[in-house]
């Protein structure tokens, strides 16, 4: 506002100072010329008055409003002023209490430190004590692992060690020799190789690219050398790490067995005749062909023919005996139905049974289908069981008899139990095995061979049938064996 007075102030100076002038220049002018014109410059003076005038109120409304407006600005500013006052001092405590809290979290983090470092330190000791009982556990395996490479080395029987790959990691010399092969030769190769290697096809013969479990298994390597085979393998937690396979040399033990076994046939051949030639003069002599008997010489001469019978029939098992072991035990096989053979062996028996009052009870499906058999051999088969169920029954026993068809499993199954002197625990493996009784079956009846279950077994397997049996000393005893029906072994036929 000042500025504009004073700008003011000028302009009126100004006008002053030009009519001061006018006046002078026409001082000579007619006095009512200059009275007008006077008039004139007065009213001329007073409009600019008004103009200025005006323009000096414009000028103070808008100093006025511009006043107002710089006013309500500085009044934001001392608000904004303030709220930044005191937001700083927000800040401020803020700022502290994090700060505070920082240095709580530093002191825990430095504890925290100290304590995982007395901890690592700790841990440290301990792996480096681990660590000293490694080194010398692994002193003590390297230890082992040599003494076992030794006794692997230096094993009397052939040893072949494979990997998880079922390569060929180890065998040793025993092997070598057994198999007249060089470690260099087979050492790294997979068990899926050994058929394109000669000297090893006697293995591959027996044994599957999965080297399933082996037990036993004869290969003839020539005609002088006969080994038998068995595969195992190195379990751990369950699962196997290793698979190696065992060959023992039994060449000596074949040798002998062949020498028994001829032994035998010879020796049952040699007795065979004159038993016959005893059998036929005992037979002679008490039909009463050659005369009458007395009560008495009948007693003894049925005696003397009931001992010749059982010569015979333990000949009649060597004999058997001996044909199986040197593969000579042929089948005459034709279709047969087993119910027809079971009541012809129980007619034959009768007798017997009735001695003992030993009760015989058969059941059978008269609908069981055919079986393609050797008679003589399944007759055989049956008739032992039956003659070992009442033999080895109690007083008044009953025997039971049971046929059956499985249609599900193509086969007819043969069971027979009895109540008797059982079979022994300890006994049971064993009862297949040839020249074997157990000691209660020989108090109990003191003839026998101990080659019937024996000659049993391998006539059953021969036709493609199984036997068993489940006992339990001093009670129950059944035996079982199953044999393929005449369809199932027409269909196999077929594919000829």
């Amino acid at each position: 506002m000042a500025s504009n007075n004073k700008k003011n102030n000028s302009l009126l100076g100004s006008i002053s100072s030009t009519n001061k002038n006018n006046s002078a220049n026409n001082i000579n002018a007619d006095n009512t010329l200059a009275d007008d014109k006077q008039n004139d410059l007065e009213k001329e003076y007073k409009n600019e008055i008004n103009k200025l005038s005006k323009l000096l109120v414009g000028r103070d409304l808008e100093l006025t409003s511009v006043n107002n407006e710089l006013d309500e600005k500085i009044l934001e500013l001392e608000k904004t002023n303030k709220e930044l006052s005191e937001t700083g001092d927000i800040l401020e405590i803020k700022l502290n209490a994090r700060t505070k809290q920082l240095q709580e979290v530093i002191e825990g983090l430095d504890k925290k430190i100290k304590e995982r470092t007395n901890k690592l330190e700790k841990s440290q000791k301990a792996l480096l004590n681990i660590l000293e009982d490694n080194q010398n556990e692994k002193k003590i395996a390297q230890e082992e692992r040599n003494k076992t490479l030794s006794i692997i080395t230096n094993f009397s029987d052939g040893l072949l060690i494979f990997d998880n790959n079922n390569n060929l990691s180890i065998i040793n010399k025993m092997a070598e020799r057994y198999l007249n092969i060089d470690r260099k030769n087979v050492e790294g190769k997979n068990i899926k190789d050994f058929s394109k290697i000669n000297k090893l096809k006697p293995i591959n013969d027996v044994i599957n690219e999965e080297m399933d479990e082996v037990f036993r298994k004869e290969i003839v390597i020539n005609k002088d050398s006969t080994l038998e085979l068995s595969i195992s393998s190195i379990k751990q937690n369950d699962r196997s790490i290793n698979k190696f396979i065992i060959l023992h040399d039994i060449t000596r033990e074949k040798k002998v067995q062949a020498l028994k076994t001829e032994f035998v046939s010879i020796a049952a051949h040699q007795l065979r005749t004159p038993l016959s030639a005893i059998k036929w003069t005992l037979t002679t002599i008490l039909d009463e062909d050659l005369g009458t008997l007395n009560e008495k010489q009948k007693e003894y001469l049925e005696k003397s023919n009931l001992s010749n019978e059982r010569m015979i029939d333990l000949v009649d098992d060597l004999l058997n005996l001996s044909r199986i072991e040197e593969g000579r035990y042929i089948q005459v096989e034709d279709f047969l139905k087993i119910a027809d053979l079971v009541n012809e062996v129980l007619e034959g028996e009768e007798h017997k049974a009735s001695k003992k009052n030993v009760i015989m009870e058969f059941k059978n499906n008269n609908k069981i289908s055919d079986v393609l058999a050797d008679k003589e051999k399944i007759k055989l088969v049956i008739q032992n069981l039956i003659e070992n169920a009442i033999n080895y029954s109690f007083e008044s026993a009953k025997v039971y008899i049971h046929l059956t068809e499985d249609a599900e499993n193509h086969e007819i199954k043969f069971e027979i139990t009895n109540t008797g002197i059982g079979i022994p625990e300890e006994s049971k493996e064993r009862i297949f095995t040839k020249f074997f009784r157990s000691d209660n079956a020989v108090k109990t009846e003191t003839v026998g061979s101990g080659l019937g279950l024996f000659i049993n077994k391998n006539i059953i397997e021969s036709h493609g049938g199984k036997i068993w049996f489940e006992s339990e000393e001093g009670k129950e005893t059944s035996f079982y064996f199953t044999l393929p029906l005449k369809s199932k072994v027409e269909e196999f036929l077929k594919e000829f």
